[in-house]
């Protein structure tokens, strides 16, 4: 099984070139653009891994970070 990594960054070019290079070494990728979507894969993906934007609209990536802290201690 490959490892599942969410990247949540609202530009497109980053998401594009993490997703071309994690794909290509086997790992699974989704992309989310902004704050309220990004919790929202997260929470039905499931990843192993968040790679996360500090400054993204809708949601900042600190209320993200404290929102994904909160549901894996769980």
């Amino acid at each position: 099984m490959a490892t599942k990594i969410l990247v949540i960054d609202d530009d497109q070019n980053i998401c594009d070139l993490f997703r071309m290079y994690l794909e290509k070494e086997g790992y699974e990728v989704r992309v989310a653009n902004d704050g309220v979507e990004g919790m929202t894969v997260f929470r039905k993906y499931e990843p192993d891994l968040v790679l996360l934007d500090i400054m993204l609209p809708k949601k900042d990536g600190w209320q993200i970070c404290r929102e994904i802290r909160e549901q894996s201690s769980k």
